[in-house]
């Protein structure tokens, strides 16, 4: 019998540890990731932006009550605060990262594509909707024998939305065919990634600890690099800064 209470007392000692180990790996994981958060400018004068002719499909100008809207291939606001920058990891992930599981929408609204860059994982779903009274087509063109597959769908009005992924890494320009001032680009990059906003600010989520390389690229301005080291639970900084053309 004391050997059966032996064996029993062990058993449940096993059981303790175990449980306790469960409750701590959560947060252990949790405190394990960092943020890479900072700001992307543009030093010289910006380029003129022309307003865009909508004239030719009046659904379109009607959407905008006031000036018209100028091309986003460069958008700078104040103190030279640069948008539309992506901003990732190029070198340095050792470990599979998961694909994000939120998927992102990627709207044709007031004949514009919102965002005019948008991020993506391989693999993360891309949602794209029309929220316009006219026809649209969203048209990505990536590179042939990239790995990603271009197609040219149109959406009319009420139109359900495009469920889409990409599999390779690319910066894949999207165009409309049915209104040709319409462009943007979908950043297919793996891991952590941010879009710089109208204030030039951008941020990394999830971050393992470690030295990376990250990358900003412009489609007009090309891209950057810079070494960042991202402590465990502790965020870090990165600024870009690009030379007006």
């Amino acid at each position: 019998m004391k050997a059966h209470y032996r064996v029993a007392a062990v058993s449940l000692a096993l059981l303790v540890a175990a449980a306790g180990l469960f409750r701590l790996t959560p947060a252990v994981g949790a405190a394990a990731t960092g943020k890479i958060a900072g700001t992307v400018k543009l030093d010289g004068q910006a380029p003129h932006q022309k307003p865009i002719d909508m004239s030719k499909d009046p659904s379109c100008a009607q959407t905008h009550t006031g000036p018209s809207p100028a091309g986003e291939n460069v958008v700078v606001g104040a103190n030279g605060a640069l948008a539309n920058v992506v901003v990732y990891i190029s070198q340095g992930l050792s470990a599979p990262i998961p694909v994000a599981s939120q998927p992102v929408t990627f709207a044709q609204k007031g004949c514009q594509y919102v965002p005019h860059v948008v991020a993506v994982n391989p693999g993360q779903h891309l949602s794209i909707v029309n929220d316009d009274k006219t026809m649209h087509n969203i048209h990505p063109d990536p590179k042939p024998g990239g790995g990603n597959t271009a197609f040219n769908k149109s959406q009319i009005v009420g139109a359900p939305a495009i469920d889409v992924t990409w599999s390779a890494e690319e910066m894949i320009p999207v165009k409309c065919n049915v209104h040709p001032w319409m462009h943007a680009f979908i950043a297919v990059v793996k891991g952590p990634n941010g879009v710089s906003d109208g204030n030039g600010a951008f941020t990394l989520e999830n971050v393992p600890p470690g030295t990376y390389t990250l990358t900003a690229w412009h489609e007009t301005y090309g891209t950057q690099t810079q070494k960042v080291t991202v402590a465990e639970g502790k965020p870090a900084t990165a600024d870009f800064t690009f030379k007006a053309k």
